[in-house]
């Protein structure tokens, strides 16, 4: 048998790559998410149009959206999706961070490779940084009170400066503020009890905060009146209608009389639904479930307000935000039961109807409703309000803030610098690495903006190096300033979480050498083999 005879061990279907042919496609993959969205981000960040294979079209510069809505294939390339998934889920903001940081990890990485460095001794360095950075962090970082609301209001500025939001990013930060603020539990805050809803009208200085809730029903019958004052609201998770029998049922009747009194049955029990609903004081039903067409008469006739099949999840917020509790039984109906609003109205904007219930007196869920002009402007604003909610909800949480504008990377990058002189192994050239890493955040801010970066990042270091440990750039008016003076602040809690993510993610693609794909039709080229 010939010694060169090639072995088979893989399906045809399969692509193999080994060694640093696979490290270099992996990290070139990741590189090109990085560069694909770095252009996005500060506040003269440009926009990106996405248009999928139906003809939708997505305008944003938020970075999770851009990334989700490109059909990524490549594995590793995937992997960077996923962190910014992760810090959208975290903190809500910092996804184009996220994702430049670990790119520009990994595009270091490769220059250490080529100097003949074990890939192992990369990632131990950068885990040694990324540990360091985050000790560093809490050490930078200012502890607020997070009562103040004026600090917040900085805070959701920051986020929205350079998105759609930005011309009235003061009226957005008060809103997102006081909706927080009014929500918060014990210090715990769950951003669901706010809920977003779009209305296409108007422009988007009109967005507005109701002490309340939207939800997307109408009242079941045109006699009811439009519009409750004071409003006593009934919460009914069971439906107001009559059981049905069951196919197998069988009823005797011995005379027409009895066959009347059934009939007749049937119309009193609907009309003690209604009677038991009245005499508990309500004057609005919410029903989870059906409504009969007669209850819908009576209760018409009584000048009740009724919306039927409201979803649980609605029927939860109401509950928050009127104080009511949601009932199963008619029969355990009663006044304490009740929720209270000023008002329960339905509002009519162009061919939608909605119930809005105004006026609750200490609501524990309440609505955002967005203007706008289009569904493009009203999905980008809508991104933009969820950054500046859990931006707000992060600093509540952890009562941490830090300076913005590059200021806290430079910071950052200067100290494991340092850190970097008091090791002796190959680690060494790794946290350097790192340190250098981080100051891709303030460089592709100032190219974005049209400045010079190395000029701008020289004058930074300079004044790092000099004391000045709050100063960034302040690309409103191309100034090197004290972030904190002018309010560009960031929740502490968007840096440690890009960092642990970024870095995650480039030691996890760093240690692969070997990608085995497999395809959805089998090559009709050899397959790879290995020789004796």
């Amino acid at each position: 048998m010939s010694e060169k005879q090639p072995v088979y061990i893989l399906p045809e279907n399969v692509d193999r790559m080994i060694g640093k042919t696979a490290q270099r496609n992996n990290i070139l993959a990741a590189r090109l998410i990085s560069d694909a969205i770095k252009t996005t981000l500060g506040p003269k960040g440009m926009d990106k149009m996405l248009v999928d294979s139906m003809g939708e079209i997505t305008i944003t510069n938020d970075g999770v959206t851009i990334l989700e809505k490109m059909d990524i294939e490549h594995p590793a390339a995937k992997m960077m999706v996923e962190i910014s998934k992760t810090q959208e889920n975290e903190v809500g903001d910092g996804t184009t961070t996220a994702v430049m940081i670990a790119g520009k990890l990994l595009e270091n990485a490769e220059k250490l490779l080529d100097l003949k460095i074990h890939p192992t001794m990369i990632t131990k360095g950068y885990n040694l940084a990324a540990e360091k950075a985050k000790e560093y962090l809490n050490e930078i970082s200012i502890e607020i009170n997070s009562s103040k609301e004026d600090l917040l209001k900085f805070l959701v500025m920051t986020a929205m400066t350079g998105k759609s939001a930005e011309t009235v990013k003061e009226k957005f930060s008060e809103l997102i503020v006081k909706a927080i603020m009014q929500i918060e539990e014990n210090g715990t805050i769950n951003i669901s009890n706010i809920k977003i809803v779009k209305n296409k009208s108007n422009g988007i200085e009109d967005t507005e905060l109701i002490k309340g809730m939207v939800i997307d029903k109408e009242r079941v019958s045109i006699d009811m009146p439009q519009k409750i004052e004071n409003a006593k609201i009934a919460l009914i998770s069971e439906s107001l209608e009559l059981k049905t029998l069951s196919s197998e049922t069988k009823i005797e009747i011995t005379n027409p009389n009895q066959l009347q009194d059934f009939l007749n049955r049937e119309e009193i029990i609907l009309k003690q639904m209604v009677e038991q609903i009245k005499s508990s004081g309500a004057n609005v039903i919410f029903c989870q479930k059906g409504i009969d067409d007669v209850i819908q008469y009576y209760l018409s006739k009584e000048n009740i307000y009724a919306c039927r099949r409201v979803p649980k999840s609605d029927m939860e917020s109401l509950s928050r935000a009127t104080g009511g509790k949601i009932v199963s039984n008619l029969n355990e109906l009663s006044e304490k039961e009740l929720g209270k609003a000023e008002i329960v109205e339905e509002i009519k904007t162009g061919e939608e109807a909605m119930t809005y219930i105004k006026g609750c007196e200490n609501p524990k869920s309440m609505t955002l409703i967005i203007h706008g002009g289009s569904e493009h402007v009203i999905d980008e604003v809508e991104r933009a309000i969820r950054d500046g909610l859990g931006d707000v909800a992060a600093v509540i949480k952890d009562k941490k803030i830090v300076a913005g504008a590059g200021a806290i990377e430079i910071e950052l990058s200067k100290k494991i610098r340092e850190f970097s002189n008091s090791l002796s192994g190959r680690e060494q050239l790794a946290v350097q690495e790192f340190a250098n890493a981080l100051e891709f955040i303030p460089t592709t801010l100032a190219e974005n903006a049209g400045l010079d970066p190395i000029d701008i990042l020289t004058e930074l270091k300079s004044r790092h190096d000099n004391g000045y440990k709050y100063d960034g750039i302040n690309i409103l008016n191309n100034k090197i300033e004290n972030c904190l003076d002018v309010g560009i602040i960031e929740p502490m809690k968007i840096k440690t979480q890009a960092i642990s993510s970024a870095t995650e993610v480039a030691t996890m693609i760093l240690r692969i050498d070997d990608v085995l794909a497999s395809k959805s039709q089998p090559s009709r080229t050899n397959p790879i083999s290995e020789m004796d």
